[in-house]
């Protein structure tokens, strides 16, 4: 598994109902890419849920990284370089990735926090400790996919969960709403799931 994510904000008076249209309209183009494992289509909006930001954020868990490469490179991705600019693309090695009990509803909210591991932390013993969190948390009423991923050219971990409607904390880091999720990889065993 590859965690990857780019974010478009957007001016403060911009009309999201572009963007809901955008997702309405071309969101089901990625329902069956190969190598994709999901896309959440996540927006943010001005003074909803805390967001200081009008933006679109989708984010992305790849089970190949020659799909996400093909995606990258491909006409979806060059249209949004059109009508937006070229965003920069993060993206992280996956340490871990799990379905919830709410695996089979549809997404109401992503989370995502990152977290800086200071200099002289121990690495491994930062990951093993995300991992029993995300652990937990894949058995937690209201989720429906969790991961974690390392970026280690920052030292950055990042923690992504889908949610049911209402089910997210405030704890659980920026708050996104899904408009739509792409998941031609999430119906395969776990023991297939790669991270």
């Amino acid at each position: 598994m590859h965690a990857m994510q780019y974010a478009i904000t957007l001016p403060a008076d911009y009309d999201m109902r572009i963007i809901r249209h955008r997702v309405k309209s071309r969101g089901h183009l990625l329902d069956d890419f190969e190598g994709l494992g999901l896309k959440a289509y996540g927006i943010r909006e001005r003074g909803t849920d805390g967001s200081p930001v009008n933006q679109y954020a989708p984010f992305y868990l790849w089970a190949d990284p020659e799909a996400m490469s093909r995606f990258l490179l491909g006409d979806g991705f060059r249209g949004l370089v059109r009508d937006f600019g070229r965003p920069v693309v993060q993206h992280w090695q996956g340490l871990y990735h799990r379905s919830g009990p709410a695996a089979g509803a549809l997404p109401g909210t992503f989370t995502r926090r990152t977290e800086t591991l200071p200099e002289g932390a121990d690495v491994a013993a930062a990951v093993a400790d995300a991992v029993v969190t995300h652990e937990e948390l894949a058995a937690a009423d209201g989720v429906h996919t969790t991961a974690l991923g390392i970026d280690p050219r920052h030292w950055e971990l990042v923690h992504f969960t889908l949610w049911a409607d209402g089910a997210a904390p405030r704890s659980a880091g920026d708050r996104f709403q899904v408009l739509h999720l792409s998941a031609p990889g999430a119906g395969r065993p776990a023991a297939e799931q790669q991270c």
